[in-house]
């Protein structure tokens, strides 16, 4: 296996090589920093890259196979390379926010799921680029250089998790953490060519934090497979005390879905959302190829959609409301974010919108009781330019915000998994992805049928020119 071919393999199989020391830890984050040494200064996929903590946890790892020789006590991901989202706290390491004047502000703690990432054996890589406080779906905060998307770097990766996205994408990371509260992990899979998974609320603890925006937003893996997303999740899932939402683990893991044979499920698709209407042409053929394959593998297949009326007005509420939550000064924030704080509303009204949210969100949900699985673009579009919108007011760039990352929303409002897989490319060679929603806390459902349809038409060999230059 030559080096390019073990960048771009999936981070399950990483795991396997090293335990049967094909390959070592060392051999491993030397390979990924070389790549992101020479790619990275294009591409902007890092704020920060940790070369001396990942090599020091890789050379300890690496002793470690060498004096004890038995692999199987070792975490899943002993010795694999990822990336964590800039939003979240890895101790002793800068934490911006998307925020430039806060880049060498050091974290003291580390978030629950980087405690979960390093115990299940990771070694992390550095701090992927995020929109400033994750708010916008494109990755150009200011003070730092955009997040372009390895397919074609005159595009964008998506956001808020658009750096670990074309990280995954380019091969300088075999997996990434990010975060989802609105289509910040989705987007950027669909924008990339790769899968994103946000879980169900509750499945993976916030903690420190608690009830944040009202449960809206959750971390989540980009991957190269399904298979990936799942054993991330089987190793960073559970309840921590003090969790204002929590599930039970599934009987199986949720890896060993990805094997399940699945019964003829009842499944959901449109093309048009309500609202903002028809997505783009490819993007709703994208749709109708992927319900046509399950169609063709037994499911029962049925056009359908959940009433969404009435949802962007108060989730929209809740979402901004982030942005003053996060404590930055209005200086430091950047034009976009800085309306967004001067529209937040009064604590009665944030109240209002969140209990119009959940009886919305209510009969959302309703609409899986005749359904096991919905199937609907990730977003209205494919992906846009770099700096397509920076010149548009504020009020104008919400506009586009909105119409764009339609689809997502009501099922971080619903606390619902979704998952976005690659389903093609248009016509100028940019991918395009598909998500499945499942009932609440369905995931396996929603893995088996993922891996069902990544088995019929694999992606994982779908590589950009960019990530093979030499």
């Amino acid at each position: 296996m030559n080096q390019e071919e073990l960048a771009f393999t999936p981070a399950l199989e990483q795991a396997q090589l090293i335990r049967s020391k094909q390959v070592s830890p060392v051999e491993l984050v030397e390979l990924y920093l070389k790549r992101i040494e020479r790619l990275d200064s294009q591409l902007g996929s890092y704020f920060t890259v940790t070369a001396d903590l990942a090599l020091t946890d890789a050379k300890i790892k690496t002793e470690y196979l060498a004096k004890f020789g038995d692999s199987s006590e070792l975490p899943a991901f002993f010795g694999v390379p990822i990336s964590v989202k800039d939003l979240n706290p890895v101790a002793d390491v800068p934490c911006s926010y998307g925020t430039a004047a806060l880049r060498s502000q050091v974290a003291a703690h580390d978030d629950n799921v980087v405690t979960k990432i390093k115990q299940a054996g990771f070694t992390i890589l550095g701090k992927t680029a995020t929109a400033q406080l994750g708010t916008m779906p494109y990755t150009e905060p200011q003070g730092f250089s955009p997040a372009r998307n390895p397919w074609n770097l005159d595009y964008t990766p998506g956001g808020s998790s658009g750096g670990a996205a074309a990280a995954v994408a380019a091969g300088l990371s075999p997996i990434a953490q990010g975060s989802d509260g609105g289509g910040s992990i989705r987007g950027p899979a669909h924008c990339c060519g790769i899968v994103g998974l946000k879980p169900s609320r509750g499945r993976i603890s916030s903690a420190p934090v608690g009830d944040y925006q009202s449960g809206i937003a959750t971390s989540g893996p980009l991957t190269r497979t399904v298979a990936d997303a799942a054993a991330f999740l089987d190793v960073v899932s559970g309840y921590v005390t003090g969790d204002p939402y929590w599930l039970s683990k599934p009987e199986t893991s949720f890896l060993a879905a990805t094997q399940d044979r699945l019964d003829s499920l009842r499944i959901a698709f449109s093309t048009t959302l309500a609202p903002v209407g028809d997505t783009a042409p490819i993007c709703g053929q994208a749709v109708l190829d992927t319900v046509q394959l399950l169609e063709e593998m037994g499911h029962s297949v049925s056009e359908g959609c959940p009433d969404f009326a009435g949802l962007i007005e108060p989730f929209t509420v809740v979402w901004q409301a982030g942005v003053g939550a996060s404590g930055v000064p209005p200086e430091l924030l950047e034009p976009m974010n800085r309306w967004l704080l001067e529209h937040t509303c009064t604590a009665g009204q944030y109240l209002r919108a969140v209990a119009q949210m959940q009886m919305i969100a209510r009969r959302i949900v309703g609409f899986f009781e005749n359904f096991d699985v919905l199937v609907l673009p990730v977003y209205m579009s494919p992906t846009i330019r770099v700096g397509e919108w920076a010149n548009l007011t504020p009020e104008e760039t919400m506009h586009k915000v909105i119409q764009w990352v339609a689809p997502c929303p009501a099922f971080n409002a619903t606390g619902q998994p979704a998952i976005a897989i690659p389903a093609g490319f248009d016509s100028a060679g940019m991918p395009v992805g598909v998500q499945l929603i499942g009932r609440p806390a369905a995931e396996t459902t929603l893995l088996a049928l993922a891996a069902q349809i990544e088995a019929a038409k694999p992606w994982r060999e779908h590589r950009p020119a960019f990530a093979q230059q030499a």
